[in-house]
């Protein structure tokens, strides 16, 4: 069975895409960045901090956590800030140590914007 899961974003329409989809036991999450007012002013590890909570959010509307996360992949606008990247996603998942990547890109939605991240989680099944 698949259910999409909406963030409520009006661009969800125009593009054509939901923030998740969970189909049986996978989840995937869509490329997630930080929101007002974690954008303007705020470095990369304050943007994927925001952007990693509402990735959990996400997955526990879906009916799990961070801790079933799999993978993940980040992009940054600027490979410099994989440090301070690096620190908020090790926050979130120091237990889990999904898969992960990292790319720079080119720019992102809004010039502000220097962090998405995308995951990936499948909730084990009861025994």
């Amino acid at each position: 069975m698949r259910t999409n899961i909406s963030s409520g974003d009006p661009f969800e329409d125009v593009y054509g895409h939901s923030r998740a989809v969970r189909v049986g036991n996978s989840i995937h999450v869509s490329g997630t960045t930080a929101q007002p007012p974690h954008v303007e002013g705020c470095d990369s590890y304050q943007q994927a901090k925001d952007a990693l909570r509402i990735i959990a959010e996400t997955l526990d509307e879906a009916g799990t956590s961070l801790a079933s996360v799999v993978r993940t992949v980040t992009y940054v606008t600027d490979m410099a800030d994989m440090g301070l990247v690096a620190r908020a996603h090790l926050e979130a998942f120091a237990d889990v140590k999904p898969a992960a990547t990292i790319v720079q890109v080119s720019a992102l939605d809004d010039p502000q914007r220097t962090v998405e991240i995308e995951a990936y989680a499948i909730v084990e099944e009861s025994r």
